[in-house]
């Protein structure tokens, strides 16, 4: 209920911020038009543009400015400072454009009138919405909610009822789950005293705030207020304070608590596949084109393949053949062992910088990155994403430790948070994993391209092979 409230209640400000935005454009025309200062006019479909692109622009920068958010706002200069950055930001983009397309007759006075105007008509609005909002105290019209559970658990649900943006909402006390841990002023008894207060009080709904306490038994209580008409919330018990991976989702018409394990939804990882077939695409075509001389050079130098082909873990587990241009020895993995004493990584990887079994023309496709372009198939394929975390060889994986799993939880790329956190100088397996889990816990398409920049940046300056 609270959520399509606030889809309602966002809606309609909405609404209002466009009006105040419509306002504000022709409340600034007439200052201009009838102040004393030299003739003023401008163009019908110069004005409307400007209304219309300040309305879009504003609608989206106070959207990035949580004016269009789940929560009541802080403070009166919290809502007056996000409004101002909001307009700054439009006005930005309103002058940019009058700039790019040449407008150098356009009113600097109108466009200063209008930016204060707005300012000043879309604060006082949301501040008389907010004032609204927060007065109402009717009983009749308050939906009134009941919670039940431990008191340190009830105090995270009231104070996240009382941030929380809805059409009016009180919470009118808690029940105890037991009645020796009845404490506080809030506390209007334990939970044997559910039915009598639903008789007696009015209460639209109940919220279970469980601590996984197993001795409640929850379905009885469930049964009496869906007897009795009353709506129930709850909070499961295995959600701790900070934890930010559990959702609730429908399968059709059947509800699954979710427990994510990375910061991944359908559209990222949607965005992410448009941007890996993109990226694919076109280190391919460099690959092909690159492929002749590179083949030509690895044959020359030292007997075997061009291609070298390994075993890697991908996503949840899964083996695929990584590609890549061959850069070490023919006999490379028999050598492997005798060179592992002389590992320079702590823990399950394996790193050696003067490797003796890389040969001459592997050190320098290994030094331009250019070893890894046969990974834009993979890419292609689906095996990999050109950022994610490093792939790892089977044997490793099967060193690792429960925790190092999760960095398996996603495809690994080409390039990602490692690579261009300084490779050469992170000689701590733990730490990898740690920049891995922030990258996954932390997702935002916007990183991935901020990766792939500095991968960029980071091979043109040679800092270390990717």
């Amino acid at each position: 209920m609270f959520q399509q409230q606030v889809q309602i209640i966002n809606t309609f400000l909405m609404i209002l911020d466009a009006i105040c935005v419509i306002l504000a454009g022709y409340g600034a025309f007439f200052l201009r038009k009838f102040s004393n200062l030299p003739s003023f006019s401008m163009p019908p479909n110069v004005f409307m543009a400007s209304i219309l692109v300040v309305i879009i622009a504003n609608n989206y920068f106070m959207g990035k400015c949580n004016l269009y958010g789940d929560q009541k706002y802080l403070s009166i200069f919290y809502l007056f400072s996000s409004i101002v950055k909001a307009v700054i930001l439009d006005f930005v983009l309103l002058s940019a454009g009058i700039y790019l397309l040449k407008q150098y007759d356009y009113s600097r006075l109108y466009l200063l009138y209008f930016a204060l105007l707005s300012i000043l008509f879309l604060f006082f609005q949301r501040h008389l919405v907010n004032a609204y909002l927060n007065k109402r105290t009717n009983r009749f019209s308050l939906h009134q909610i009941l919670i039940v559970g431990s008191s340190a658990r009830g105090m995270i649900v009231k104070e996240l009822l009382e941030k929380q943006l809805s059409w009016g909402h009180r919470v009118i006390g808690r029940l105890s789950l037991h009645s020796e841990s009845c404490d506080g002023k809030d506390c209007l008894g334990s939970v044997e005293r559910l039915p009598e207060i639903l008789r007696t009080e009015a209460v639209d709904e109940v919220v279970f705030a469980l601590n996984g306490d197993k001795g409640i038994v929850l379905s009885e209580h469930l049964f009496e207020c869906r007897r009795m008409g009353v709506r129930v919330r709850i909070l499961p018990s295995l959600w701790q304070e900070g934890d930010q991976s559990i959702s609730v989702e429908k399968c059709q018409t059947v509800p699954f608590i979710t427990i994510k394990v990375a910061n991944f939804n359908a559209t990222g990882l949607l965005y992410k596949r448009v941007t890996d077939i993109a990226g694919g695409l076109v280190g391919t075509l460099l690959l092909f084109a690159m492929y002749p001389f590179i083949g030509l050079a690895i044959k020359l130098d030292s007997k075997g393949p061009v291609i070298f082909k390994q075993k890697r873990v991908g996503q949840h587990g899964r083996i695929f053949e990584l590609y890549k241009f061959r850069s070490m020895y023919e006999n490379a993995e028999e050598k492997k062992q005798g060179l592992i004493a002389n590992n320079e990584m702590t823990g399950n990887m394996f790193k050696l910088q003067n490797d003796p079994r890389i040969t001459r023309v592997g050190r320098f496709l290994r030094i331009m990155s250019l070893d890894e372009f046969p990974q834009f198939l993979n890419v292609l394929k689906g095996e990999m994403s050109l950022v994610g975390t490093r792939p790892p060889t089977v044997d490793e994986v099967k060193t690792y430790l429960p925790d190092h799993l999760k960095r398996l939880s996603a495809k690994p790329g080409i390039t990602g948070l490692w690579q261009v956190s300084g490779r050469n100088q992170i000689k701590d397996f733990d730490r990898v994993v740690a920049l891995d889990c922030r990258y996954l816990d932390n997702w935002r398409f916007q990183d991935d391209l901020k990766i792939l920049f500095k991968t960029v940046y980071v091979v043109l300056k040679r800092k270390g092979a990717i």
